[in-house]
């Protein structure tokens, strides 16, 4: 937390603000909400920080202990594609919105396809009807780097201006086709209202608060070590990614939802670009390192018929306008990050009760 801190001077405007926050019991929802608590504990102190989530895949125990513990914590179980925003107490009153009420994984939102359509079209569009006529200071989507489809090599590291080679059909297409589109829902409503809304594009965050039933290669990685057993890869292991640790990322995020105009960022780490097989290995020796970890990285077939259809096989952002607008500088590299969060869910299971 204090290395987002150190990131992110702007966040002094968080005190005394209303923040609102859709998806919150998810991955980056837990490290969001997190570092607004930690604000709190450090002099900076919003208002009412409101966490609304539908918990279609479980409501983790954290999400209720950070109520417990901060009375500007409000927790609310809440379909943001259906529900009344005027019935959540203090809603209607936020200064800063952070909409990422979607399934991400691709295990799940195959499972669950109109769900994850609903979060971001239609409620992307309640949230922006609501705050259209208000005074809102920044609405932050939650886009997705899979926007980008499968680039061609040319277009690898992939800048903003790339259009996409996605395909509108198919089992992912329910969430990338679902976050292109938001995103066109966000310029419509910048242009036209003035809205003051901010798009990020992910690129494959790691880290504290990804569950290890999250089924995305790092959380599979991590619970193989955490148990002993032998990495598992269920594909050749030959398509690459940069893989940016949450710390960096959630920096990235704020950074943007306090920029001044309305912009889509790539956040994530431009190298070292490696195989899902390395990252595998990484994970290994962090795991030798820590705690003697006896596993070895093997290759197994899914028996999901559609686990790799549409997987695009390289992913590698180009960063170089967060960097200058928004002096986004990511530090913590693969090998340190995969050692920390090792470090983090050893401590976690040790003492459960922390999370």
């Amino acid at each position: 937390m204090r290395h987002i801190r150190s990131q992110v001077p702007e966040a002094a405007r968080f005190d005394g603000a209303t923040v609102l926050v859709t998806g919150a019991a998810g991955f980056l929802g837990y490290y969001i909400s997190h570092f607004l608590c930690h604000l709190a504990d450090n002099g900076i102190r919003p208002k009412s920080i409101l966490l609304l989530d539908k918990f279609v895949l479980g409501r983790p125990a954290w999400i209720d202990q950070l109520a417990a513990a901060y009375p500007a914590v409000k927790v609310h179980s809440f379909d943001i594609a259906t529900g009344k925003l005027a019935a959540v107490p203090g809603a209607a009153a936020a200064d800063y919105v952070l909409h990422m009420a979607s399934i991400a994984s691709p295990t799940f939102y195959r499972k669950h396809p109109l769900i994850t359509l609903d979060a971001n079209i239609w409620g992307l569009r309640n949230l922006l009807d609501a705050y259209r006529d208000t005074k809102l200071k920044g609405l932050l989507f939650f886009s997705s780097s899979e926007i980008y489809g499968d680039p061609a090599p040319s277009a690898i590291p992939t800048n903003e201006e790339y259009r996409g080679n996605v395909s509108c059909t198919g089992p992912r297409a329910c969430y990338d086709e679902a976050k292109r589109f938001g995103e066109t829902l966000c310029w419509v409503f910048a242009n036209t209202f003035g809205t003051p809304v901010r798009v990020v594009r992910p690129f494959n965050n790691y880290g504290p608060g990804m569950a290890l039933a999250d089924r995305r290669a790092p959380a599979d990685f991590a619970q193989c070590v955490l148990n002993g057993q032998n990495i598992v890869i269920l594909s050749s292991g030959t398509p690459t990614r940069t893989f940016c640790y949450v710390a960096d990322a959630v920096a990235g995020y704020f950074k943007a939802l306090l920029h001044d105009q309305f912009e889509a960022f790539n956040i994530g780490i431009e190298k070292p670009e490696i195989t899902v097989r390395q990252l595998a290995e990484h994970f290994s020796r962090a795991g030798q390192k820590l705690t003697g970890y006896p596993g070895k990285v093997i290759f197994e077939a899914s028996a999901d018929k559609d686990y790799l259809t549409h997987n695009p096989e390289r992913r590698c952002p180009d960063i170089t306008k967060a960097r200058t607008k928004l002096n986004f500088q990511p530090s913590i590299y693969v090998e340190q990050g995969v050692e920390r969060f090792l470090k983090f869910l050893w401590h976690e299971q040790k003492n459960p009760a922390s999370r």
